[in-house]
């Protein structure tokens, strides 16, 4: 009798133990404000615009528990009412899905390299794979400068404002969540370099999954 009682106890402590961890797990999504979209639309460059990106940052925050806010896509868009990323992601801080934050306010997350392979986590507090992985996936799709602004000329940097999913047509600037891979110039985790195309593979051939970065701007 006393044998059963210990392990009926032993049972309750492990059941209650575990619903603990899960509580500050789910907790810490709650208060998630940035991550990195678990996985992209299937189409290459074309999100369905800034309205079908943000619509899979909300989608994806809400099955992880975090859909009480509103998030935005890190997205510039060119042309004549161009759109600068960091001008519709709110004014921070921002913290990841265990807590981590990394960045106070706009300038700091331009200003810091507090994004990284570590703290650039997806929506269920999981990492990317980088350079080092296979698949190489640390291409994050932004079509911006490291200030934030959209890319400035007229070539396309953005795959027609993520519109077009067109094989070895148009490109996307895309930055390095991993901060390593170009040994052509820099690696910040908002600009890197261009894509050769929009549709899947070409993203897929320089390390791409279509994915890109989400920041609850409330």
């Amino acid at each position: 009798m006393k044998h059963n009682l210990l392990a009926t106890a032993g049972a309750a402590c492990l059941a209650f133990s575990l619903l603990g961890v899960g509580g500050v797990a789910l907790a810490q999504q709650n208060n998630m404000t940035f991550f990195v979209t678990s996985v992209g639309l299937g189409k290459g460059g074309d999100l369905g615009g800034l309205e079908g990106a943000d619509k899979q940052c909300q989608s994806l925050a809400q099955a992880a528990g975090a859909g009480g806010k509103t998030w935005h896509a890190y997205l510039s868009t060119q042309g004549a009412n161009s759109v600068n990323a960091k001008d519709r992601i709110g004014k921070g801080p921002w913290v990841n899905a265990k807590g981590v934050q990394i960045a106070s306010d706009v300038a700091n997350l331009h200003s810091s390299n507090m994004i990284n392979r570590e703290t650039a986590l997806n929506e269920h507090g999981e990492m990317v794979n980088g350079r080092l992985q296979t698949p190489n996936m640390h291409d994050m799709l932004t079509g911006s400068q490291p200030d934030g602004t959209v890319v400035a000329g007229s070539d396309d940097a953005t795959c027609s404002n993520w519109t077009s999913s067109t094989d070895g047509q148009g490109s996307a600037m895309v930055g390095h969540h991993d901060l390593i891979g170009n040994t052509r110039g820099a690696n910040f985790w908002n600009s890197s370099h261009k894509t050769p195309g929009c549709a899947p593979a070409n993203l897929q051939r320089v390390g791409g999954a279509g994915l890109f970065y989400c920041f609850a701007v409330n």
